[in-house]
């Protein structure tokens, strides 16, 4: 029998909880598809084995050996999971300190707060781990077919990497609790995270365009600037990329350089758990100061006080800078790569536009159902003295508005560049959003705003519809802008999409029991 408050009591219970927390996000909570998800997976991780052994079969693995040019690229695709594992991390931590209802309970009992900080932290280690050790696992498990299995060993090196950067996340986390208080930290460690899971990506984007004129990551880091620039290949930071390659020295080093690290970091912050987290779980209570600000009313109609009602809810929105912010910063490429071929030739029109196609339609989804599905107080809007229609209309506006405040000043710049390719990019944009928009209205459905995270189970229609209307839209504007008639058959597939969804859709099964009830009536 395990004793209660023991560690390994307190694993299971944080297994539990993260068990839950999976299979609501896959499954909606809805029972018996728990077999069936399995079988899902599964079979698209043999379809990812499958692709791996495709791509790799081309390359000569015989030849991989560890030159400066093969731990270059090995130690880019490492960074990359790195910083998508650091983000992860502090969101994750941040969500802990201030999301988690059942820490004041055990917090308030006789169990050592250091017990729960150390599974805690573990569990989050694991997490963010476990996610890019299952992406990675297919071409892992190919390499280690075709070449050895010395790359197995790629699978400890990866872990250590997550214990890294939850270590990071951690020290980050708390320092800015300490030195900002906790509600500054709330938000200030959301657009931390979002600029820390984006900057790698983002930054080496940034360096190939002004290197050599290209956004592909792969080819900036096969490029000569970047070999001629980089450490030899003795260099201590080409550890983990030898680990990964199979050198057991290095793998050994890494393991025990992330576990000391890990053990450190617990020691020195374990003690100031229990004192945060009862702080930052305080802060959205009234402390009897209340705020007494002027109200004004004017004469703007329903519609523009609705529109104003939404614009506020999503600026106050607690999570919504970590949940859209890292969209935004993915227009930041697009934009250098804008102002950096100035004046020069328009072919980057045909890469740059449909980036901000894809990246409108994406913002717009997610703003269009904090804004429909997610309402807060749809008892109140429904007894509003307004039509239903117009409350639709407004969460609309504010959605197209938002999205246009975003989107506009790198249209406007590409219309100095390139007119036509505005031209192009404007109507491909408006596209994408309203396709994404009006998917949402087909599919929309009473949830809390904190569920946004997984949006996705409410309907797993409406999710790829969004996702595939997106990457159609901009593979439209991207053919378009290089005069392909290729942009014609896409954009009637997108279409032809669209009305597929619809028919499908609760909406359009919505309107057909209602016009037969009207006819019903009629006669």
């Amino acid at each position: 029998m395990i004793r209660p408050n023991s560690t390994l009591w307190f694993a299971l219970h944080e297994a539990r909880i993260s068990w839950r927390d999976l299979y609501a996000m896959l499954s909606a909570n809805r029972p018996g598809r728990g077999r069936r998800i399995l079988l899902i997976g599964g079979a698209i991780l043999l379809a990812l084995h499958f692709l791996a052994w495709a791509a790799l079969k081309g390359i000569g693995l015989a030849t991989i050996e560890p030159d400066l040019p093969t731990l270059v690229m090995v130690s880019g695709f490492l960074l990359l999971p790195l910083s998508l594992m650091a983000s992860q991390a502090m969101e994750s931590i941040t969500r802990a300190f201030y999301s988690r209802s059942d820490l004041e309970l055990i917090l308030a009992s006789p169990a050592p707060s250091r017990k729960l900080f150390f599974v805690r932290m573990l569990a989050i280690a694991l997490s963010t781990s476990g996610l890019t050790l299952i992406v990675s696992a297919p071409v892992i498990n190919m390499l280690a077919i075709t070449d050895g299995p010395a790359w197995l060993l790629a699978y400890p090196v990866i872990f250590s990497l997550g214990m890294a950067a939850t270590s990071a996340a951690i020290l980050l986390t708390m320092g800015m609790f300490t030195i900002l208080g906790p509600k500054r930290t709330r938000l200030i460690a959301q657009i931390v995270a979002a600029v820390v899971g984006a900057g790698f990506v983002i930054g080496v984007q940034l360096l190939a365009i002004a290197s050599i004129g290209s956004i592909s990551r792969l080819a900036f880091l096969q490029s000569e600037t970047l070999l001629k620039s980089a450490p030899g290949a003795d260099h201590f930071i080409y550890l983990p990329a030898l680990g990964a390659m199979g050198d057991v020295s290095a793998a050994l080093t890494v393991c025990i350089a992330a576990v000391a690290l890990f053990a450190l970091t617990l020691a020195l912050t374990a003690g100031q758990y229990g004192h945060i987290v009862l702080k930052a779980g305080s802060i959205d209570q009234n402390t009897g100061t209340t705020r007494h600000s002027r109200i004004s009313f004017s004469d703007a109609g329903a519609a523009a006080v609705l529109r104003r009602k939404e614009w506020k809810l999503l600026l106050r929105d607690k999570w919504l800078i970590s949940q859209t912010l890292m969209q935004l910063l993915y227009l930041i490429p697009p934009a250098f790569m804008l102002w950096n071929n100035y004046g020069d030739d328009h072919s980057a029109m045909v890469v740059v536009i449909p980036v901000i196609i894809m990246a409108a339609g994406q913002l717009a989804g997610s703003l269009a159902w904090l804004a429909i599905s997610g309402e807060d107080a749809p008892e109140l809007v429904t007894t509003a003295p307004v039509m239903p229609g117009q409350v639709i209309r407004a969460k609309v506006e504010a959605v197209l508005s938002s999205v246009a405040f975003v989107v506009a000043p790198l249209l406007l710049v590409t219309a100095l560049l390139a007119p036509r390719a505005a031209l192009i990019g404007f109507a491909c944009v408006a596209a994408s959003v309203v396709s994404a928009t009006m998917i949402q209205l087909w599919f929309r459905s009473q949830a809390k705003r904190s569920s946004f995270r997984r949006r996705q189970t409410s309907s797993r229609v409406a999710t790829l519809s969004e996702a595939f209307s997106s990457i159609l839209w901009a593979g439209t504007g991207g053919m378009w802008i290089a005069g392909s008639v290729a942009a014609l058959a896409v954009s009637v597939l997108v279409l032809c999409g669209l009305a597929f969804t619809w028919w499908i859709s609760p909406a359009r099964q919505s309107f057909s029991a209602r016009r037969a009830y009207s006819r019903q009536m009629a006669s």
